[in-house]
Parts: structure tokens; C-alpha cells; sequence
């Protein structure tokens, strides 16, 4: 198990920017169901800059790349260039795992499983991909892995990431791919009451509720939407957006979602799929 520590610079109250389902090619001008993925994910990080938006961390929570390409996570890396606070990421369904790890050598790219951030928090970071299917699932190792770090540090409050959302979201298409092991899961957080929330990317939407009195959030993808509640694959038209979490030191969370201004970024509402 990887640990790396993060403390905090302003206060007791660690904030995390969530970035989430780039799809970024190695062609930069490549389009996603009619959406230029590189342009909008720039986008994105410019309109956080813009915003002055105050973040301790970055968690890239998967599908950074659609196309397995170097270039493509080279881009994902450059984009985020400008910051210098880390960058915890982990891999979706769409992602090549042994390129991910060469190209984010880097100090400010961490692969980590668990995060200690400041006194009273730590991330785990879970491994949800199954190679070459859209779903997710869970190993042995990684429920085990789990439950080590939170009875490591009992003190700590815990927040979980994985790409895979671990509940179904109302989409039953989309809801198909989600975790396929999901009460493996519940079951080994159900023990722990310093479990405060779970974080998920791969829905291409916002979601924040609450289960098993834990929240659960996912995050706009910084290119295409996906339409809630949908029987059958359907995109909406909600721009582009990120997540802005912050963790309190009475266990609380506190989130929202930001997304881009106007009419831009407009995907092909006739796709049937990608």
C-alpha cells in the first residue's frame, strides 16, 4: 500500500477539486460524440483558473483518456500544468493503466491508494477497472486494502474514490456498467462509521445523495453529458464542469458543482452510443 501525506496549507479544512472523464485524444482537434474533448477540458481548467478557485488537491477519478494513447495523458498532465498542488488520479474503464503510471512520474501526479490530509482526514483510493469491460468490480485485495486503512487510522475520517459508481444512479442503461460488486463493497464500509462520503466519476453527471448514511458524489465530465434518469442512451445538454469538495474537521462535507457559461461545447444529441 502506497501512503503519501497532505497537509493542508491554509487550515484545518482540506478542499479538493474534482476533475473527472476527460476522454482526451492523442489528436487534439478528435471529437466525442461532437465534442472537441481537448478544447473542452482546457476550457474547464481555464474557467477555474478565471475563478480563482482554492484547492489543496486534485483527484482525477478515471477515464482521462478515450483513445489508450501516450499524447493523450501527456495532455491531461500539461493541462493541470500551471498548479503545483498534487494530483491523485486513478483509472476508469476507458484507461491504459501501464501508460497512465509512465507518464504521470511526475511529483505532482500521485498514484497513491491512501492519503493522509491534514489531521483529520485521508483518502482511499480504490482500483474499480476491469480490463476491457465497461463495468467495474472490486478484487479481494482492493476490499482488503480498504479496510486496512481504515483500521489504520480509526481517528481519521474517510472519504472513498473510485471511477465506478457504487450505487445506481436512475440511468438503468448507464446502470449497467456501475460497480457489479457494490454490496462487497457497502458491506466492508458498513463497518466503519468514520466513512464520510464516496466519490466516483464515469456517470458524466452530477449526483450527491446520501446511502447508507454516507454521501455519494460524482461530477460533470469535462466534455459530454449524460442524461439523468435515461431508459436508453441519451446525452444532455448541460455544459462541462468540475466538483469542489471540502472536507471539515467535524467529519462534514461540504460540495458543489461548477460548470462552464453559455452555449458551448454542444454534443450530437442524435448519438445512439459511443
Amino acid at each position: 500500500m502506497r501512503i503519501c501525506h497532505l497537509l493542508s496549507q491554509c487550515s484545518q479544512t482540506v478542499r479538493l477539486l474534482q476533475i473527472t472523464d476527460t476522454h482526451l485524444f492523442a489528436d487534439p482537434y478528435r471529437s466525442l460524440l461532437g465534442v472537441n474533448t481537448a478544447a473542452s477540458y482546457q476550457a474547464v481548467v481555464d474557467e477555474i483558473q478565471r475563478k480563482n478557485v482554492v484547492f489543496d488537491a486534485i483527484i482525477a477519478t478515471g477515464d482521462l483518456s478515450q483513445d489508450h494513447s501516450t499524447a493523450s495523458y501527456q495532455r491531461f498532465a500539461e493541462g493541470i500544468s500551471n498548479w503545483s498542488q498534487p494530483c491523485y488520479w486513478l483509472p476508469g474503464n476507458h484507461d491504459c493503466q501501464p501508460k497512465m503510471r509512465t507518464v504521470f512520474e511526475q511529483p505532482t501526479l500521485v498514484g497513491c491508494d491512501q492519503v493522509l490530509m491534514g489531521e483529520y482526514w485521508q483518502l482511499i483510493i480504490l482500483d474499480s477497472q476491469v480490463k476491457g469491460l465497461p463495468h467495474g468490480r472490486l478484487t479481494v485485495e482492493q476490499l482488503t486494502m480498504l479496510e486496512i486503512a481504515l483500521i489504520s487510522h480509526p481517528k481519521r475520517y474517510g472519504l472513498v474514490l473510485m471511477h465506478h459508481h457504487p450505487l445506481a444512479a436512475g440511468s438503468s442503461w448507464l446502470d449497467q456498467h456501475q460497480l457489479n460488486n457494490q454490496d462487497a463493497f457497502w458491506s466492508s464500509v458498513e463497518k466503519y462509521d468514520n466513512v464520510k462520503g464516496v466519490v466516483c466519476g464515469h456517470i458524466h453527471q452530477a449526483l450527491d445523495i446520501h446511502h447508507e448514511g454516507r454521501r455519494v458524489m460524482a461530477a460533470p465530465s469535462t466534455c459530454i453529458q449524460f442524461l439523468p434518469d435515461s431508459s436508453n442512451f441519451a446525452l444532455d445538454s448541460t455544459n462541462p464542469g468540475w466538483r469542489e469538495i471540502l472536507l471539515h474537521q467535524d467529519g462534514k462535507i461540504s460540495s458543489e458543482i461548477g460548470r462552464l457559461k453559455g452555449k458551448v461545447f454542444c454534443p450530437d444529441m442524435h448519438s445512439t452510443g459511443y
